[in-house]
């Protein structure tokens, strides 16, 4: 695990980050709502006063101090309820914004990780991270830092209060209390583990969920709702299960902590009425207030080992995020020109996903710039894969991977990606606008964009729908080559100068597969590496070279004609797809 200059790990350094971000911009709220809560609780000491004074005063047989006090009652309550408001409002503002800047940060962390870490990573981690871990971290640092402040001035409070009228009452309501709070402060790693629990149940149940949707045709074809659903029920079971042990965990640091009040109130009361009636200094009207303070003292002490133990709950989860965040981070590197003057050059490259066997074995390849290379092979030759290196997918290759004289590894991955674009088989087309699909939400000017529809073969489908057309999920408001159009349209308007095709054209009809290649080989000043398993001879002889891939090592590689009549594994292919 990586340390930075000051011997931090990646993970504490985004702890860190992920803590700041609820106070960034966002201290003027949090300090006025401490005030105001500090406020609150001297008031709440300050009403104890008021009933001790209340209390002895009317025992004798003056009325006017009664009024006064009364009157001062009446004034103390219109303060507390203006400074409550305030606090309400700066409260509520405090977490919104650190809300906000919370999931922000999150997303901004996950989205720094490498492409290639979502292709093995479990996405439901993230989700639950964005939403349900969300929620618990709101309740146990947000919201409990403000509980927090307000029990501690309370408590603080209460007890200076108490010595100044009882220091021998005060020590025995600490005694009362003493056990109960231990043992509540001995729950808080279970609490710990009971929440963390959860975020896991609910990681698992969130990828089920994702599984069953996305697969719903494939469980609706094979008639397998009764099995999906004996799935589903499980995993809404565990979960469940994991929430109801973590209410029994709170349920019995809350009924420890309650004990602790009843006993040390009671116990208080009765020894104070013991004292009063014994002629001890202590007054009916102090025996009332050492009731009160006590109950705002045992109040503390029953929620703080409870807000505590959903802190450290909180600050699991924290760390799980970042844990999961600084893994596969995208690699860092030097920032280079976004031009492609003599090509891409692959030399005794070798790669594999595993000890087992090799994806790509020893290739030596150039692909030089403006022209246009297919590669073909059957399944598992290697051909994703080369694509998924020059992605900058994965840095743990052997051999060396060249755009004109900068190693691939040495290139910052902002760099590549104005370098390199990619068309991959299973475009994902988002919920909004055709334009807003084109661009990607950026802003470009309409000449550019008019340009890019053009050439991607999207003018029809615009004229006939609209820029302002909404694609749906997915894009299911598209068809299979419309959707393929707004990914070559994505691909023209960053104006790369190197565009890979991943089997873009596998899920189409031959006619949508032929106008959509055509579109791509017809693209003028660009470097493609089209891979694909459509051989047909009119789109085979526009490619300047075709590699073919068999078993991670390149076959055969030349023209259409020239491997033709080698009749050799790109013939058989060949005539296979024929």
């Amino acid at each position: 695990m990586r340390r930075s200059h000051d011997g931090r790990t990646d993970v504490q350094a985004m702890r860190e980050e992920l803590m700041r971000s609820f106070y960034r911009k966002n201290r003027g709220a949090f300090w006025l709502t401490a005030v105001c809560l500090t406020l609150l609780a001297g008031f709440n000491l300050l009403i104890s006063w008021m009933l001790q004074r209340i209390t002895d005063l009317s025992m004798g047989r003056d009325a006017q101090p009664v009024i006064a006090m009364a009157l001062g009652s009446l004034a103390a309550l219109l303060a507390f309820g203006a400074i409550g408001m305030v606090r309400r409002a700066s409260g509520s503002r405090f977490l919104y914004r650190a809300m906000s800047q919370y999931r922000d940060m999150a997303f901004d962390a996950i989205s720094r990780k490498g492409m290639a870490s979502f292709d093995s990573e479990n996405t439901a981690t993230y989700l639950s991270a964005l939403t349900n871990d969300a929620a618990s971290v709101e309740t146990g640092l947000a919201l409990s830092a403000f509980n927090l402040i307000i029990q501690t001035v309370t408590l603080v409070g209460a007890l200076a209060m108490m010595i100044a009228y009882s220091p021998m009452l005060t020590a025995a309501g600490l005694l009362l209390t003493a056990l109960p709070v231990t043992v509540s402060l001995l729950c808080g790693g279970r609490m710990a583990r009971a929440e963390q629990a959860v975020s896991d149940e609910n990681e698992r149940f969130v990828a089920t969920v994702k599984d069953i949707l996305s697969g719903f045709a494939v469980v609706k074809s094979f008639k397998a709702e009764r099995e999906i659903a004996a799935l589903f029920g499980e995993r809404n079971r565990r979960l469940e299960r994991a929430k109801y042990e973590r209410k029994m965990t709170q349920d019995l640091i809350r009924l420890i902590s309650e004990a602790a009040s009843i006993v040390a109130q009671l116990g208080v009361f009765l020894l104070g009425a013991y004292m009063a009636v014994m002629g001890r200094g202590i007054t009916p009207g102090v025996v009332v207030v050492f009731v009160q303070l006590m109950g705002l003292a045992v109040e503390p002490v029953r929620t703080l080992p409870e807000l505590l133990a959903q802190r450290r709950a909180a600050q699991a989860l924290l760390d799980k995020l970042a844990r999961a965040a600084c893994g596969s981070r995208q690699a860092q590197g030097r920032e280079v020109e976004s031009v492609l003057r003599q090509g891409i050059r692959l030399e005794h490259v070798s790669f594999g996903y595993g000890p087992e066997k090799r994806a790509l074995d020893d290739v030596t390849i150039l692909f030089e710039r403006g022209k246009s290379y297919a590669v073909v092979g059957g399944s598992g030759s290697g051909k994703s894969t080369l694509l998924a290196l020059l992605m900058g997918g994965y840095d743990g290759y052997e051999g060396r991977i060249a755009f004109d004289e900068n190693e691939l590894r040495e290139i910052s991955r902002d760099s590549l990606y104005d370098l390199v674009s990619i068309i991959q088989q299973n475009v994902f087309v988002f919920s909004s606008t055709l334009r807003e699909n084109i661009t990607m939400f950026k802003d470009f000017p309409q000449e550019d964009v008019d340009r890019a529809i053009e050439r991607a073969g999207l003018l029809p489908l615009i004229r006939e729908k609209g820029e302002g057309y909404l694609c749906g999920e997915n894009g299911r408001g598209l068809s299979g080559g419309e959707r393929q159009r707004v990914a070559i349209a994505r691909s023209l308007l960053r104006e790369t100068p190197v565009l890979l095709v991943d089997e873009a054209t596998s899920a189409l009809d031959a006619q949508t597969a032929y106008e959509v290649t055509s579109a791509i080989l017809g693209i003028e000043n660009l470097t493609r590496i089209v891979v694909t398993h459509r051989l047909e001879e009119s789109l085979m002889k526009r490619y300047d070279e075709i590699i073919v891939l068999r078993g991670g090592r390149i076959a055969e590689r030349g023209t259409y004609d020239a491997l033709m009549a080698q009749k050799g594994t790109f013939y058989s292919l060949s005539m296979l797809e024929g």
